[in-house]
């Protein structure tokens, strides 16, 4: 496997912005993903659990990976 570059995972985990950004974006994609194909989505609220139906859930931004941006 020469010419593959060696992952520093504790490295990468001690980047706390990217992290944060790659589960935020993860979430937005299943989120997504289940609006998508009619399936509901669980969430905690209130102390609860609460199913919400497919055609219920408010989709965010497109993920950050996945935007352009003109400001410059």
């Amino acid at each position: 496997m020469s010419g593959e570059k060696e992952i520093n995972i504790p490295e990468i985990l001690e980047d706390r912005p990217r992290v944060q950004k790659a589960l935020r974006d993860a979430v937005q994609k299943a989120i997504r993903f289940h609006k998508l194909m009619g399936r509901p989505i669980v969430v905690w609220r209130d102390g609860k659990v609460v199913e919400i139906p497919a055609e219920e859930i408010e989709l965010l931004d497109e993920p950050t990976s996945n935007r352009t941006s003109n400001s410059h």
